[in-house]
């Protein structure tokens, strides 16, 4: 987070940005105390607007004494991350030798039985994908609820994975390679698409996006 903070302040020339991750004891009151006084904004990197977003987030900024700090929609909202999501699987696709048209695209992604948040930013993720035309067919698997990966997963044909997540964490290096394993899936496993290298500008552009609405 320290260095995705730091690339997405080389975009951003006069702005004090941070990182922070939730599970990092102190981490997001020591960011706080880096920026200074004045308005803050804060950026999630989650894929979806759920519990750590809507509940999480405000109650850890209200205990660290700044409940007025602005959460902005988490990176899997933002304008530009299903387009995103589909230029990585076609590149993943042409980087491991298929044929986008011939192959199926598994999007898989975290879930969350007791939320129907998450699963539904990734569908309209998945729609968004398979309305371009470029994959015979798109399919969603999930972590924790159904369709679960390790039956989504069962396809036959040429087929790839790509990751709806923000990073590369223990779902995306334990669980999700567990479950395609058991299902059998056919094709390969590309890196997470909050990790690609266009990330930071998409980030840097909604905090713009963001500040010029506060000031309007």
């Amino acid at each position: 987070m320290a260095d995705l903070a730091r690339a997405v302040a080389r975009l951003l020339p006069g702005w004090r940005i941070r990182g922070a991750t939730l599970a990092g004891a102190g981490t997001l009151e020591a960011a706080l105390a880096g920026l200074g006084p004045g308005p803050v904004m804060v950026y999630p990197h989650f894929m979806a607007d759920g519990w750590f977003v809507r509940l999480q987030i405000p109650e850890r900024l209200r205990a660290a004494g700044r409940p007025e700090a602005a959460v902005l929609p988490p990176f899997g909202l933002a304008p530009e991350t299903a387009a995103l999501a589909l230029r990585l699987a076609r590149e993943g696709a042409a980087a491991h030798g298929l044929a986008p048209e011939a192959s199926t695209l598994l999007l898989a992604a975290h879930g969350s039985p007791s939320d129907p948040r998450p699963a539904a930013v990734t569908r309209r993720v998945a729609a968004a994908i398979a309305r371009a035309g470029h994959f015979r067919s798109v399919r969603v698997g999930f972590v924790d609820e159904e369709p679960r990966l390790a039956v989504a997963a069962r396809l036959a044909g040429p087929a790839l994975c790509l990751p709806f997540f923000a990073a590369r964490n223990s779902h995306v290096e334990v669980d999700l390679p567990e479950a395609l394993a058991e299902a059998g899936f056919p094709g390969p496993i590309l890196p997470p698409v909050g990790t690609d290298a266009a990330v930071p500008r998409i980030i840097a552009d909604g905090l713009a996006r963001a500040a010029l609405a506060r000031v309007a």
